[in-house]
């Protein structure tokens, strides 16, 4: 298993400390990172054959890492390590690419084996968590259903954050790693599409559905 190399993203340092003490007895741990911008430039430059990666951080989240790398890098695989076991955050990281969700309470060995799995193609849920992306992705049950961001591809999403974060269109190509005029492009899109005129009805928009 060693010849599978591992990066991981978490911002809280004792428990990365920990899971890279743990995985590098079995894979190569080829790095980490604790912020989004710089884990999306390491990942890229390492071309891991995992990425273990939590789902809040500053500056984007979890969501904004792997959205950044597979425009890229799309053979790099995501497995998504949270103490959340919300169903919007796990819906949400698989819809931005993740091929697994596994919660913080998982066992190091359980974790070990998790990533061999992702590694060589699988899927992997903590399993209660298995049933909301079956039911999402069955479209069995709506999860967190919004018909308006429903239209919004992820990149849309994740350029309407930032932007509702109150980033200049300079800023937000700079955390995306894209340029202006395709942060103009996509800010047009989500305008036209939410039927909005301004970046000021934007933000109020998406503060009042919780997403900033």
């Amino acid at each position: 298993m060693s010849q599978v190399s591992v990066f991981l993203v978490d911002d809280h340092e004792l428990f990365l400390t920990g899971v890279r003490t743990e995985l590098e007895e079995h894979y190569d741990v080829c790095g980490w990172s604790g912020e989004v911008d710089e884990a999306v430039a390491a990942i890229r430059r390492l071309v891991p054959d995992v990425v273990l990666i939590d789902v809040h951080m500053p500056g984007g989240g979890g969501v904004s890492v792997i959205c950044n790398v597979l425009e890229t890098h799309p053979g790099v695989r995501f497995l998504a390590l949270s103490v959340s076991d919300d169903p919007e955050d796990v819906i949400g990281m698989i819809r931005a690419g993740a091929r697994g969700y596994v919660t913080k309470t998982i066992s190091p060995a359980e974790l070990v084996a998790a990533v061999e799995r992702i590694a060589e193609g699988d899927a992997v849920f903590s399993p209660r968590l298995a049933g909301f992306v079956l039911d999402a992705f069955g479209q069995s049950i709506p999860v967190a259903s919004d018909p308006e961001l429903d239209q919004l591809t992820p990149r849309e999403r994740e350029v309407l954050r930032q932007i509702a974060r109150g980033y200049a269109y300079k800023q937000v190509a700079r955390r995306l790693s894209i340029s202006v005029k395709t942060v103009e492009t996509h800010v047009s899109s989500v305008l036209r599409k939410l039927q909005l005129s301004s970046r000021h009805e934007l933000a109020r928009w998406a503060s009042d559905r919780r997403i900033v």
